[in-house]
């Protein structure tokens, strides 16, 4: 077996000493460099107190974006840190101009995370009606057939670019192509894919494109980070806004708001300074070791999963071609949901999807170890039938 590098980070993460942390899908480890990131946050703002808006703060959200926009292939100052999916979402929905009577129809898989479908709906106008794709077998969407119902009363496709419960990988790139080849935008979910596996927003020419930092950048919860194509912000009229939003935020004009032109014209009110800081150390780090390393590494892992997954005679809900895989693998061996809780109970950190199945995800700091060693606990917790006592009545 050849030397691993990436092995060595193991001594930044500190959970990673008490137990194995195979979840990265759910949340990310959190490096031991947020102790000094948060204590900085702390400091300026016992040493500055009110000064410190004029020390960083102001542009902590564009400077936390310009750290992630290098991993999604966005240029600088096109990505912004918002507090959370639902948040993003709705300012960016809110902002698009479904008006068109012609265009009166949204494009959605089954698959798609369902945080982002209840705002989309929330935020479509009465006409609009909402075509989703479903799947034939639980991991994949017929590509095809999304191509297809993309056509020219279509206003936006939003679909994730990575499936949340099998890790199926979306083809972006085709998908906006599609979508701009009848007049239509498109919206990705990233919480899945930026620092796991390659993401090229430009070159793809995505419209929008919202992630989070809490999964595979090891940026802890309340962060996420929202793409629009530079040419597209004069277009977008948000309702969810506020003053950070403004051309002059101090003149406290109530009659009138002035949007700004860059990316600040999506901001809204103050934004959870806290987790600007604790998002930056797992963002540099994903920045350090690379994207393509982190690639290479987690197709090798993934693949050991489904190897032993085979060997042991438990059905694989995810797709089977690494190129179509991300960064985790559904197992589901029999009486997955009480087997998961066990797993749980002796500290193989897993998590476990109705409708799917154990989800198994490795990152750069887990070791083919860690990976067996998880695969042989699911054949003893049946074998020993320890997962019963973990039976709902």
């Amino acid at each position: 077996m050849p030397h691993d590098n990436l092995l060595r980070w193991r001594e930044e993460f500190p959970i990673l000493k008490r137990c194995n942390y195979l979840i990265s899908n759910s949340l990310g480890a959190m490096p031991r460099g947020v102790y000094d990131s948060l204590n900085s946050y702390a400091d300026t703002w016992a040493q500055q107190g009110v000064a410190a808006w004029g020390s960083g703060w102001f542009e902590l959200p564009q400077t936390v974006g310009d750290k992630i926009a290098p991993l999604m292939g966005a240029a600088p100052a096109t990505v912004l840190a918002h507090q959370n999916a639902s948040i993003a979402n709705s300012i960016l929905l809110g902002g698009l101009d479904f008006s068109d009577p012609k265009r009166d129809k949204v494009v959605i898989t089954e698959l798609d995370f369902p945080s982002d479908v209840y705002a989309l709906r929330s935020w479509l106008p009465d006409h609009m009606r909402v075509h989703t794709i479903r799947s034939r077998d639980g991991i994949s969407i017929d590509i095809d057939e999304l191509l297809d119902a993309i056509d020219e009363r279509t206003r936006l496709v939003s679909t994730s670019h990575v499936l949340f419960r099998s890790a199926f990988i979306m083809p972006a790139e085709a998908i906006t192509a599609k979508a701009h080849s009848v007049g239509a935008q498109v919206l990705f979910n990233g919480y899945h894919s930026v620092g796991v596996i390659p993401v090229d927003v430009s070159a793809w020419n995505v419209d929008f494109y919202i992630g989070g930092v809490l999964k595979w950048l090891c940026g802890g919860p309340g962060g996420v980070f929202m793409y629009v194509r530079p040419d597209l912000l004069p277009t977008l009229h948000p309702k969810v806004t506020g003053w950070f939003a403004s051309r002059a935020p101090f003149a406290f004009d109530v009659e009138k708001l002035d949007l700004r032109e860059d990316a600040y014209r999506l901001m809204n009110g103050t934004p959870g300074i806290a987790s600007l800081h604790a998002i930056q150390p797992g963002v540099d780090i994903i920045a350090e070791i690379g994207v393509p390393a982190i690639r290479e590494k987690s197709m090798r892992l993934t693949a050991l999963i489904i190897e032993l997954a085979d060997e042991m005679g438990y059905e694989v809900i995810s797709p089977r071609d690494v190129e179509q895989r991300a960064g985790t693998v559904t197992v589901k061996p029999p009486h997955a949901w009480e087997v998961s809780c066990e797993l749980l109970a002796r500290d193989i950190m897993i998590d476990f999807r109705p409708q799917a199945g154990i989800r198994i995800a490795p990152h750069f700091y887990n070791s083919e170890a860690e990976v067996r060693t998880a695969l042989m606990a699911i054949g003893e917790i049946l074998a020993d039938g320890s997962w019963q006592r973990h039976r709902q009545s």
